[in-house]
């Protein structure tokens, strides 16, 4: 049933028409000079003003968006942004064709504004408040709703005064040590998968493997190790919780479990749900914990709400202040604040609303005490399972805050492929334009015409500089040589020949290397920058280091004295002291300790200059940029082998450590033995004592899957590229994902055959092309089986799309490495050709493990090459059918597999058509 319409005008537009709706709800299809006309004079309901005026061709489109509506009304609640999405979040009938979408937004605005009439509306408080505020800002929902809400009958209390503080909480005890029971194990598995489930025997042995790691270390310095390969369907989620649960209870420690993706960090809270089915158990026991630039700044918030944010900036900082007062856990970025509000604002402000400049104040804050970060961290020192990423994992075992409480003895890295890349950008250095003017800011503040709160160190320090003589000399000598970094316009002064100071005049020297020395690639389709070697550097490269180098350690050296002050300030605290001042000064120091440690880094970089190599290491000379222009410039250095740091850093202070993925070997479906695993895992840098464990996938392949090998699609012909994109996806009635290595491709083959598949009714979205982020596009993609989606990397592994919903993956070609300076010197290292096989094998291996999810999905893999080796073709699990064809008879398979689904035929039925 639909709601009586709000009597409004209303525009839909896609790749096929527009369509607007009048006030008596009458739908036209209109032409885009004519549509632009009317929302130009008129405003108009419309759902998502980002795609829209994409859609439309007016990317200034704004109006009435219904889901700027939804984030006021149901704050940090989810909704697929779609007219079917919003349908089903408000329980009402969704429109049947794209032609009746028009009229359909007005019904579901109504409906939206009915929940304001109801007196158990869960998000009333706060809103009253909040409305007064949009209204200042000239929100064109706000006349709409003010009649409907209210004043309360007492004043709404302010989000600050809503929040509930955190409380401190002594350091958890080490954990007892025990020996956990098989049989015991066993019990707790069968009691997570459920009576009546099942039982699996590769998930009982993957359960009774991982349980090696909760046994006591023997050595120091030697963890219990496990690497584990567990293949698609195994249950490997509930396969190590079992165990670490079981050695949780007796134990009484805690088990840290690292995902590269945020689509695993959110199914392992569902999934934890079924260690403690009490909600409120759960949100003590299992916290999920992030970088701290993922979170709400409540202090960048307050200043964003007092003036801080301007025009639809001011709205969106209103929106998110509403989502603040109802968030779980503060989480912007993959948590429950909608991913496609941001891209209703351009993400205009976004990134402002997060500390992504590390210049957190700590105790310093007003907000400290309901800092959203603080009360993750303590969260997570009281929890018994902590959800990491891998890349704060990292950081945290390599630069752990003084003080801190007792880190978990138990490591679980799950995504365990994701190492290498994890580490590779963890453990690097970059001595760069953008991060030189990132350290200036951190030390000196705000500058010029700058706005917003940026406290430079005397700031943070104030107390320290006022009575402390020592200190106050230390600081206003660091003010001084940060001075002397990159400011405003550097990358200007660059490009005009006019650097201003030491390390400008590196950077420009760095650039005019590399322009002199790199091939351009800009007749080529990477769409990526340029760099060279760190070799025979010029006399200009030499003299600019040497220069560079005498001004950092001019910043580096009071920051070092900074550092040892504070330490002899809370080793023998001066009586001005107090609790508050000590907090600031121990949040300052490990923000100190980070800066001294990448300065550290930038001196030895610059060593290299004209001195001898460092084989550990890679070093090279890059010119950033993206579209052919220029964004950033400098000297970078990797590990050779970044899983060394890993093994030193990570695993070895850990008690015992698990590794595991689907794709570890290779491929991860048999191919190859454990010697790649062990390099990508780091395991090989651990001395003996390191077990393997493989379980292959229950899923029967040769029922379940195709892979068909297109050998009549020439590389670099786009056209024909199109077409078989264009075909293959029609054939399959949608439900495809198709996977590309360059932008430029992407979004060349999207421009020429979305409309053509929109005119079929099969909806195509792309990454780098659709103004919405990653999130939001599988999420589309998810709830619509005739849907298809375009992108890069990060469709590759990490999404989770079981069921009709995906059935075919096409990929453009062999996913080679991109030949850079980087993986030039890890293949020489590694094995030359074998290396490049290994890394493309885990690639098509992670690719094709988006297809299989459950054991009734179908699914076919194509891939667009003509010359695939033979040898990489072990990616693929064993027993599946590998089939070399041309274009027509491809699309043909497709096609009547795709007759087969509809008829509702079962996957080992299709595969006895196929193999006949």
């Amino acid at each position: 049933m639909l709601p009586d319409p709000l009597s409004l005008p209303a525009i839909h537009a896609s790749h096929i028409g527009i369509w607007i709706a009048d006030t008596a709800g009458r739908t036209t299809r209109v032409g885009r000079g004519e549509a632009m006309a009317a929302v130009a004079a008129t405003p108009h309901l419309l759902l998502g003003a980002a795609l829209t005026g994409d859609r439309l061709g007016y990317p200034e489109l704004s109006g009435l968006d219904l889901l700027e509506l939804f984030a006021f009304i149901f704050p940090a609640r989810f909704a697929v942004p779609t007219p079917a999405g919003l349908a089903a979040a408000l329980a009402i009938d969704a429109p049947e064709t794209e032609a009746d979408i028009a009229a359909f937004l007005p019904h579901a605005a109504a409906a939206m504004l009915g929940v304001l009439d109801d007196p158990a509306w869960p998000e009333r408080e706060g809103a009253w408040h909040g409305l007064q505020a949009l209204a200042r800002q000239r929100w064109p929902w706000a006349p709409l709703i003010q009649p409907r809400l209210g004043s309360p009958g007492a004043a709404d209390r302010w989000l600050f005064a809503r929040l509930p503080e955190w409380e401190e909480a002594p350091p958890r005890p080490q954990p007892r040590t025990v020996t956990i029971n098989a049989e015991d194990v066993t019990a707790r598995l069968d009691r997570l998968t459920g009576d009546g489930a099942e039982r699996r025997a590769g998930q009982r042995d993957y359960a009774s493997a991982v349980a090696a790691i909760f046994a006591p270390r023997e050595r120091k310095d030697l963890p219990q190790m496990l690497v584990a390969e567990a293949g698609t369907g195994i249950g490997k989620t509930l396969g190590y919780l079992a165990p670490a649960k079981q050695w949780i209870n007796q134990s009484a420690g805690s088990v840290c479990i690292s995902t590269y993706t945020k689509a695993l960090q959110r199914q392992l809270a569902r999934e934890t749900e079924r260690l403690y089915p009490d909600p409120a158990t759960h949100r003590e026991k299992v916290v999920v914990r992030k970088g701290r630039e993922n979170y709400l700044c409540l202090l960048n918030l307050e200043d964003a709400l007092q003036g801080g944010f301007s025009g639809r900036a001011a709205i969106l900082a209103q929106l998110v202040a509403r989502w603040a007062a109802y968030t779980r856990d503060g989480d912007m970025i993959g948590g429950d604040l909608p991913g496609w509000l941001p891209a209703l604002f351009r993400r205009n402000g976004t990134t402002a609303l997060t500390d992504r400049r590390g210049e957190c104040i700590y105790a310093g804050c007003p907000h400290f005490r309901k800092c959203f970060i603080e009360r993750s961290a303590r969260a997570a020192s009281q929890a018994e399972i902590v959800i990491a990423n891998h890349a704060l994992t990292m950081v945290q075992a390599a630069r752990p805050r003084d003080g801190g409480n007792t880190a978990a003895t138990r490591l679980i890295f799950d995504e365990g492929h994701h190492l290498w890349d994890a580490a590779d950008s963890m453990f690097a250095a970059a001595l760069t334009g953008q991060e030189t003017v990132e350290i200036r800011r951190w030390v000196m503040g705000p500058e010029g015409k700058s706005r917003g709160r940026r406290r430079g160190l005397a700031a943070r320090l104030a107390d320290v500089a006022s009575y402390d003589e020592a200190g106050d000399k230390a600081i206003q000598a660091a003010i001084a040589a940060a001075a002397e970094l990159p400011g405003e316009g550097w990358l200007g002064r660059l490009a005009e020949k006019a650097p201003w100071g030491a390390i400008e005049r590196l950077l420009a020297a760095v650039r005019a290397m590399v322009y002199a020395r790199s091939v351009d690639p800009k007749n080529a389709d990477s769409g990526y920058g340029l760099e060279t070697e760190l070799a025979d550097p010029d006399p200009e490269l030499v003299a600019a280091a040497a220069d560079a180098s005498d001004a950092i350690e001019a910043l580096l050296r009071p920051l070092m004295a900074l550092g040892k002050r504070l330490d002899a300030l809370i080793d023998d605290p001066p009586d001005w002291l107090d609790g508050q001042a000590r907090a600031r000064v121990d949040g300052a120091r490990h923000s100190l300790g980070t800066r001294i440690d990448t300065l550290g880094g930038w001196l030895s970089l610059l060593g290299r200059v004209g001195g001898p190599a460092d084989p550990d290491f890679v070093d090279w000379l890059a010119v950033e940029r993206y579209d052919g222009r220029e964004f950033d410039c400098g000297l970078h250095r990797h590990w050779l082998d970044p899983a060394r740091p890993v093994a030193e850093a990570v695993y070895r202070p850990a008690q015992g450590v698990l590794v595991t993925s689907a794709t570890l070997r290779g491929g991860g479906h048999g191919a190859g033995d454990w010697d790649d695993a062990n390099i990508r895992t780091g395991a090989r840098h651990i001395d003996g004592g390191v077990r393997h464990f493989a379980v292959a996938s229950p899923f029967d392949y040769a029922r379940q899957s195709e892979v068909l090998v297109v050998t009549d699609i020439a590389r670099g012909d786009l056209a024909a590229l199109a077409g078989a994109y264009s075909r293959l996806i029609e054939a399959a009635g949608g439900g495809a994902l198709g996977l590309f290595s360059a932008i430029r491709r992407l979004r060349i083959v999207h421009a020429r055959i979305a409309d053509r598949l929109a005119r079929a009714g099969l909806p195509l979205f792309a990454q780098h092309v659709d103004p919405l982020d990653t999130g939001t596009l599988v999420d589309i993609f998810r709830a619509d089986p005739h849907a298809s989606l375009l992108g890069t990397d990060a469709l590759r592994d990490g999404v989770d799309v079981p069921g009709d919903s995906l059935r075919l993956v096409i990929m453009e070609g062999v996913p080679w490495p991109r030949p850079t300076i980087l993986h030039a010197a890890r293949r020489a290292a590694q094995g030359g050709g074998r290396y490049d096989d290994m890394v493309i094998r885990a690639r098509i291996g992670q690719a094709f493990g988006r297809l299989i999810r459950r054991a009734d999905d179908f699914g076919q893999f194509v891939m667009l090459s003509p010359s695939v080796p033979s040898r990489l073709l072990t990616a693929f699990p064993d027993g599946t059918p590998i089939r070399r064809l041309p274009l027509d008879e491809a699309v043909n398979h497709v096609a009547a597999a795709n007759v087969e689904r509809r008829r509702g035929v079962k996957p080992a039925d299709r595969a006895a058509r196929l193999t006949s």
